[in-house]
């Protein structure tokens, strides 16, 4: 049963249960027509007997996720993943497209200084699917962004030390976490990420010049092999869809393109670009 005060914008709400309402705490920092939600118990609220304030708080396993709903609250827990070394001109948008290739996101926070607005190179992000933390990890930790390197790994330390992460930079090691470059030794396939998208990949014209535009493009930097850009089938999981996979004719060349390319616009998104393995490569394991 709502109770809405339009005047001072809060509302009431009562559920027909405890844990639906409890349920319902799990949608806090939802964004709602551009504003973040705070959904909160009453200040007089009194938990029921033998609850302690933790359980009614948390945040359940077995809540439902809203198709297209990414809460900017970040809850602590073992899959909350820290994301350091964020060049400050990618803004909300670009991080979450470029954490959302590995999968649907539950919670995203990109913090923010507080009197600029502007980002402080560091996110928080937990994914619905909990088995993506390691993949995304492996897949991120070390990638080259601009003359920077992603720092991914759990959030061990949790939220509560975020600004002492923030004050150290990520070249250096951070207490709690392992730097590790994931992104391997230079090979001859760049991987290109937060260049294309899916439902630009469904028209066969327009997929066409996509993939004649990116080896134009690349072939500035060297001689190009081939192209490789999954797309999407429906009905089916493609992996790899919306990633771009460049084989070069030398390690030298693929460098010069990485060094150049990284950073870059392509129809107005920032380019993420990473080594790529030739034999999963040439074996189709994108």
């Amino acid at each position: 049963m709502p109770g809405v005060n339009l005047d001072k914008n809060f509302a009431f709400l009562e559920f027909r249960s405890i844990d639906e309402a409890t349920q319902a705490i799990a949608f806090d920092g939802i964004n709602f027509k551009g504003q973040s939600l705070k959904i909160r118990r009453p200040h007089d609220y009194q938990p029921m007997p033998g609850m302690t304030e933790h359980q009614t708080l948390s945040m359940p396993d077995n809540v439902p996720v809203i198709a297209g709903v990414v809460s900017t609250v970040v809850p602590d827990s073992p899959n909350k993943i820290f994301i350091g070394g964020l060049p400050n001109y990618l803004n909300e948008d670009q991080v979450k497209e470029l954490l959302m290739s590995f999968g649907q996101l539950r919670a995203f926070n990109l913090v923010k200084d507080s009197s600029t607005g502007l980002s402080k190179g560091y996110a928080f992000c937990e994914y619905v699917d909990v088995t993506l933390t390691d993949q995304a990890i492996q897949g991120l930790n070390g990638m080259q962004l601009g003359d920077k390197k992603l720092v991914v790994q759990r959030a061990i330390v949790g939220a509560k030390n975020a600004n002492a992460i923030a004050q150290v930079p990520v070249q250096i090691q951070v207490p709690g976490l392992q730097l590790q470059s994931s992104s391997g030794p230079a090979t001859e396939v760049l991987s290109l990420m937060n260049m294309v998208t899916a439902d630009e990949l469904k028209d066969d014209e327009e997929y066409e010049d996509i993939v004649d535009d990116i080896r134009e493009e690349c072939s500035r930097y060297g001689i190009v092999r081939s192209v490789e850009i999954p797309r999407p089938v429906d009905g089916v999981d493609v992996p790899g869809v919306s990633k771009v996979f460049v084989e070069f004719n030398s390690v030298l060349d693929c460098q010069k393109a990485q060094q150049n390319l990284t950073g870059r616009k392509f129809a107005n998104r920032v380019v993420v670009t990473s080594y790529f393995d030739p034999e999963r490569y040439h074996r189709r394991d994108f």
